[in-house]
């Protein structure tokens, strides 16, 4: 595998790039910025935009091959990293909120190597690099977008973390302590949120998974501390999502896992 076809020649056998460099986890978003690796063949369910200082190829599920310094993968489509890329971004975006459709249609309708600007390739930090692509691919808010938000989501974001280390979340249960019906949580939280509160959770049991994982704990504690059934199911559901073991998201990265900012 060749990652910079200007400066490499073809009998150069310098390692190729392996994963490692630094990640930053919100509800909804995963972003990666360092060396990017290759990958088997894989799907997964978040859109997946990647952006390098050189080309990168990816292969899709038909075998077309998508080349540039900006590829966007659709949710869900079957593709492999042939060529990485020694310095470069890596963002998921969760396809259910809007920035996550937005890179998706973007991407059915023009093509996985995309040539209009998604992001910069010059060097930023890696939330700004975020900040970016939402700027570039969320719809202009209106004033209805605009508006506070409901105590009552304010109070389950308040008491989701405890509720998903602790195992299986019950969306009645929570409107109940909410003081809101069932329906009435799932449309505000969705709303309000970005992403749907099923979803919510999911990404929140990962971020607790790779903060457990940081502080020391192997894969089975984690995935028990972040309230999935074993490692298994915790390897399962990093898979799916991304296309990547939790074993190269947590070893040879370093995370910034804060909910915000």
């Amino acid at each position: 595998m060749t990652t910079d076809q200007t400066s490499r020649s073809a009998d150069d056998t310098t390692a190729p790039p392996q994963w490692g460099g630094t990640a930053l986890l919100r509800p909804g978003v995963l972003a990666f910025a360092g060396s990017i690796g290759s990958t088997d063949t894989h799907a997964h369910h978040a859109v997946q935009i990647i952006t390098a200082a050189t080309p990168l190829t990816v292969i899709d599920g038909h075998g077309v091959t998508h080349t540039g310094t900006k590829v966007v993968v659709p949710a869900d489509a079957t593709h492999r990293v042939s060529a990485g890329a020694l310095d470069g971004t890596v963002v998921f975006l969760e396809p259910e909120s809007a920035t996550g459709r937005a890179a998706h249609q973007r991407a059915v309708h023009f093509g996985w190597a995309v040539s209009p600007a998604l992001a910069s390739t010059e060097r930023r930090s890696l939330a700004a690099t975020v900040t970016e692509l939402f700027a570039l691919l969320s719809p202009t808010p209106d004033e209805g977008d605009l508006a506070e938000r409901h105590s009552s989501i304010d109070r389950a974001l308040q008491l989701l973390p405890d509720l998903v280390a602790a195992g299986p979340v019950s969306g009645t249960e929570l409107a109940t302590r909410v003081g809101l019906s069932a329906s009435r949580l799932t449309h505000l939280f969705t709303e309000q949120v970005g992403i749907p509160l099923r979803r919510y959770v999911l990404w929140t049991r990962l971020r607790i998974a790779i903060t457990l994982v940081q502080g020391g704990d192997d894969l089975t504690g984690a995935a028990h501390g972040a309230g999935f059934a074993d490692s298994a199911h915790l390897t399962r559901t990093t898979r799916e999502m991304f296309g990547l073991p939790p074993s190269v998201l947590s070893r040879h990265v370093s995370w910034d896992l804060k909910l915000s900012g």
